[in-house]
């Protein structure tokens, strides 16, 4: 792996990203459409299935086609892999934790 993979590797994920992580957290062992997820989670497809597939790169969700019936085209299915579920689950804590020790956080607090 070339350092530059590495890097973006370990670079915290994006807000959408952790949005779309968490939805698809919510049943993980859930086949959930792109179309469903995008309605959920607020993002155009444009933003969406590229997040998608980086997850799906780093083996973090597993993917499945559907043969179109009717008029109706393929569609593409989305769900967390054992990966996946060992990712959000260290990494939303992770998250929440960063946010509560944030020194602006501590202002509103008082």
């Amino acid at each position: 792996m070339s350092r530059l993979n590495a890097m973006q590797r370990n670079r915290t994920p994006s807000a959408q990203t952790i949005n779309v992580l968490r939805a698809l957290a919510v049943d993980p062992a859930q086949w959930r459409y792109g179309y469903d997820l995008a309605t959920e989670v607020r993002l155009k497809s444009g933003s969406l299935y590229p997040i998608l597939v980086r997850l799906a790169d780093r083996d973090l969700l597993e993917t499945s086609w559907v043969p179109g019936q009717g008029s109706r085209p393929p569609r593409h299915l989305y769900r967390l892999t054992s990966t996946g579920r060992e990712y959000v689950a260290a990494l939303i804590p992770a998250r929440v934790d960063k946010t509560l020790s944030h020194p602006l956080n501590r202002l509103t607090e008082a």
